[in-house]
Formats: C-alpha cells, structure tokens, sequence
C-alpha cells in the first residue's frame, strides 16, 4: 500500500509539473507571438518617425527663431542651415513679432527631407523670469507626403540650472501617412542646449532631449513614453545618436534604444520578456 500511494504521489507531481511546463509554454508563446510582434514593432517604429519630425520641427523654429532675435539686436546671426528654397519673413508690430518658414507649395528639400506649407510663429518676452514664449501653427504642413497638423508652444528659458539654454515643447500633434494611418501625440520634451550655443554655426549645436509624452494609434493603441536616458541630438545627424525611452502598452513594456553615439538609422527595443528587435528608422 505504501509503494502504491508512492507511485500516486509521483504521478501527480509529474502531471503538475507537466501542466506548470505546458503554461509556461503557452506563455512564452504568446508573448512572443508573430503578428503580434510585428504589429508592436510597427508602431514603435512610426512612435520614434514622429520623434524625428518633432525634433526637425522643433530645429526649424529655434533656429528661425534664434536668427530673428540676432537681427534684431545687432548680433552676428548664426550660419544659416535651412537651405535659401525656404522664405522666412516677419511681420513688425509694437510689442508682437509673426514669423512665417514658408517651404512653397512644391516644397523645399530640408535635411534629407521635403516639406510643404508653412510653420507661423509668434512670440513674447517676460523679461523678469528671462523667458520667451514662442506659439507656433503648422498651415498646410507636409513632410516627405506626411500632413502634420499641429498648434503649440516652446518656452525658451535662457538659462536654466546648468546655465544652458532650454526650450520646453509642449505636444499636440497629429500625424496622418499617405495610406491613411495616424496617430496623435502630447505630452512635453524640453530640449537642453548643452553644445554650441553663441558660436556662429547651427551644425555644432547639440541638444539632450528629456520629457514624457503619449502617443494614441487610430486603432486605440497608446504608448506612453518616458526618457530614461536623455536623448543626444546633434545638428549633423538626422537621428537621435543616443538615449533611451520607456514605452509602455497594454500588452507589453520594453525600453528603445538609440545606441551609443554613431549616426545612423538603426535603434533596438527590448521587450520586458527579454526579447530584443532592430528597428530600422524612417
């Protein structure tokens, strides 16, 4: 009787083991499940391309921006890098300044990319907190057949605690691709200009980006993003040279990663279950 209630006692053990062995299984599978996978992969991709138009919008309207405030004290203005297919004029008025980046209805080539329509631009002074306000609309804004619909503000503070220049970008931005995809975005990104600042060349400038924003898919998925390690910008590379973002979903949680310094297009994400995927950047 002992031997018998031994061999029933292992028996179950072996089942359970087996049962515990079988989810496990079924666990891992689905996390790594294909379709799913790849559609996750898929929006971190256009997640990090919105992150690259917001970082070309946000040079855009600081250097627009940094050249007008030069002119208008007598400076020597910084070496220009939007190229001379872009008209940048303004309107004069006691108190108020309206800049207008007009990129032509054919558009104009900008670092690597074509953009159509206009970013129109105001901005006021608080000269007792050594701020300037700029709120910008995008009109009829393209870039590479991507419309932007975006109304916002950056906040130059001209020198935080570090002593450096900072620009702080509140998000409201929508991005609809040429088949019909789109996503929205809001949140902050405040820009700290650590590089370059005062040298005459905008193509020395480099800025860290840190900030916390979501992004809302029109399927209904949102991710919402955090900066663990601040973001590189420097102004000879289309992309993020370094850094790292916590996303999180629904479904998963994982961190991107810009890499170490080199620029290129590639970056990497790490799944909370361990499972690393490239990501090649738009």
């Amino acid at each position: 009787m002992a031997k018998f209630n031994s061999t029933v006692k292992m028996v179950s053990v072996l089942v359970v083991l087996g049962l515990m062995f079988t989810n496990c299984s079924d666990e891992e599978v689905q996390s790594l499940d294909p379709v799913e996978q790849e559609q996750d992969t898929t929006e971190l991709s256009r997640s990090a391309e919105i992150d690259k138009m917001e970082v070309l919008l946000g040079d855009l309207i600081i250097e627009s921006f940094e050249a007008q405030q030069a002119e208008e004290s007598g400076r020597m203005p910084q070496q220009r890098s939007i190229p001379d297919c872009v008209t940048i004029t303004v309107l004069f008025e006691q108190g108020y300044r309206q800049v207008t980046v007009d990129f032509g209805d054919d558009g104009c080539i900008v670092r690597g990319h074509l953009l159509r329509g206009q970013i129109v631009f105001t901005y006021e002074r608080n000269l007792q907190l050594q701020q300037v306000l700029i709120s910008y609309d995008l009109v009829d804004f393209y870039l590479d057949a991507k419309h932007i619909l975006g109304s916002k503000t950056l906040l130059k503070e001209l020198s935080n605690e570090n002593g450096n220049p900072q620009f702080t970008h509140s998000l409201d931005l929508t991005v609809i691709w040429p088949n019909g995809f789109q996503a929205s975005r809001e949140g902050i990104k405040i820009r700290e200009w650590i590089e370059g600042f005062g040298s005459g060349l905008w193509s020395d400038n480099v800025f860290e980006v840190t900030g916390n924003w979501t992004t809302t898919f029109v399927n209904g998925n949102i991710h919402s993003h955090e900066v663990v390690i601040p973001l590189r910008r420097e102004m000879v590379c289309y992309y993020f040279v370094s850094g790292s973002i916590n996303v999180q979903r629904t479904n998963f949680e994982g961190v991107l990663d810009y890499g170490s310094g080199n620029c290129d297009n590639q970056a990497t994400f790490t799944f909370n279950n361990g499972t690393v995927v490239d990501l090649t950047l738009n």
